[in-house]
């Protein structure tokens, strides 16, 4: 059925922790067309060794973050609802009319490429962070707080000549021409890299 809708299928084996390596190792370095290219998995919620909500679970945690639709026929209301609210896409019971699965398919492609999108801006926005200076990364911390070149240079204990200098670089190097834009992509950036503290 994929194949006659113009669209790429690739079968995993049957037990879980092969499909798990298989994934793992597709997802990496084995098949470039599988890291590159928008998709989803498809699953059953009985799989040999354990359940596909299981592997949901675990590829989740291990930062797959593949959309997942779930096609089974021994599902339950309890299991669809736990799917849904881990991220699943849909969760379809068989038998399903091919266009039901054309549909969820389509919906979980576009959420891939749309993931991966803002994850590129992600990828560029601490690529450019990582080139300022200790000093620019104070900068712009007090920037995005709204604070006056002024109390800027207060703060830090410099002039706001030297404030202004590094305000420039930060919003050259960032790629913004607005404290707005500059705001935006600060709360882009990874949690854990807003919160980091200069030596």
């Amino acid at each position: 059925m994929t194949r006659r809708s113009g669209l790429r299928s690739e079968n995993f084996c049957c037990r879980w922790e092969s499909t798990h390596a298989a994934l793992h190792q597709r997802g990496n370095c084995c098949t470039p067309i599988f890291q590159t290219a928008p998709g989803c998995l498809i699953l059953d919620v009985r799989m040999p060794g354990t359940s596909g909500l299981d592997l949901q679970q675990h590829l989740a945690v291990n930062g797959n973050v593949r959309p997942i639709i779930f096609l089974t026929g021994h599902g339950d209301i309890a299991m669809s609802v736990q799917a849904i609210k881990a991220g699943a896409i849909d969760f379809l019971t068989k038998p399903v009319r091919d266009q039901t699965l054309l549909d969820a398919v389509a919906a979980a492609i576009e959420k891939d490429i749309s993931q991966r999108n803002a994850a590129q801006l992600v990828k560029q926005h601490v690529d450019r962070y990582a080139k300022l200076t200790p000093r620019e990364r104070e900068v712009l911390r007090e920037v995005v707080k709204g604070r006056l070149n002024k109390q800027i240079a207060f703060e830090l204990g410099i002039s706001e000549i030297t404030v202004k200098l590094h305000r420039g670089n930060v919003t050259k190097k960032m790629q913004a021409t607005t404290v707005g834009q500059l705001i935006r992509i600060w709360e882009l950036l990874p949690v854990k890299m807003r919160e980091e503290r200069s030596p």
